[in-house]
């Protein structure tokens, strides 16, 4: 509706006039016209990152039932794909968009201001139906993930991934798992559980990276260096890591 309402503050120019007037309501309509978008993808990914920080805020209010906190504090990023869309009519598929923050000072320091990413995937067999879930990843090892979060990385392929345990009780029993790369939950109704991931591509979202922060920043460089200038919706996602995982946790 935004884009329409630009398009049209000007009409058209007619070709045939090729006057100047016309010229330049054709220029700002144009303008007008890039404005709205910029306006749009500004909008979306802000929500993309405050959204994410919502679902971080409601692990920490649901210990029972949420993601173990000694595999917050031992991890080395974590990825939030708010409201992840999944659907199919025997051919099946999936698509999200959401944030990434590893450890500073390799893996040991502050949380990175945020990354942005996309995932998505497809499947064959009998299904139908669409529903849509939070996705949180959690990433315990980043050995020989580096290069592959500036770029994309499959799930089950490129990194190993398993469905992470839930809640206080499974403090004790998590070192089983440590073993995976990758512990992955999805969140409905409220509660997080395990969820089995595989097939589906993280890939890294450099358009809304420059949407962001107002320049092309590579990914690798935000996550594992830090960022100048974070904006307001970035500080927001990383204050809330940090209040439910200050510091990360060296011991086995």
């Amino acid at each position: 509706m935004v884009l329409f309402a630009c398009q049209n503050l000007y009409p058209k120019p007619d070709p045939q006039s090729g006057g100047p007037v016309n010229k330049i309501l054709a220029v700002l309509s144009s303008f007008v016209f890039i404005c709205a978008t910029a306006s749009a993808q500004s909008t979306e990914v802000g929500d993309r990152v405050v959204s994410s920080a919502v679902v971080l805020k409601e692990i920490a209010q649901i210990p029972e039932y949420g993601i173990p906190q000694n595999l917050l504090d031992k991890c080395s990023c974590v990825a939030v794909i708010p409201s992840m869309k999944k659907a199919g009519f025997i051919f099946g598929g999936s698509y999200g968009k959401g944030v990434i923050s590893c450890r500073l000072e390799g893996g040991t320091g502050a949380w990175s201001p945020p990354s942005m990413i996309g995932i998505g995937g497809g499947s064959f067999g009998l299904q139908i139906g669409a529903e849509a879930t939070d996705l949180v990843l959690v990433i315990m090892n980043l050995s020989g993930l580096e290069s592959l979060l500036n770029t994309s990385f499959t799930l089950g392929g490129d990194a190993s991934v398993a469905a992470g345990p839930v809640g206080r009780t499974a403090a004790a029993q998590t070192d089983a798992f440590l073993s995976a790369r990758i512990l992955a939950y999805s969140r409905s109704r409220g509660l997080f559980a395990g969820i089995s991931l595989k097939g589906e591509v993280v890939r890294a979202d450099k358009d809304a990276n420059f949407v962001l922060y107002q320049k092309h920043l590579e990914p690798k460089t935000i996550l594992f260096h830090g960022a100048p200038d974070v904006p307001r919706d970035g500080r927001i996602f990383v204050d809330e890591l940090t209040r439910i995982s200050p510091k990360r946790r060296m011991d086995p």
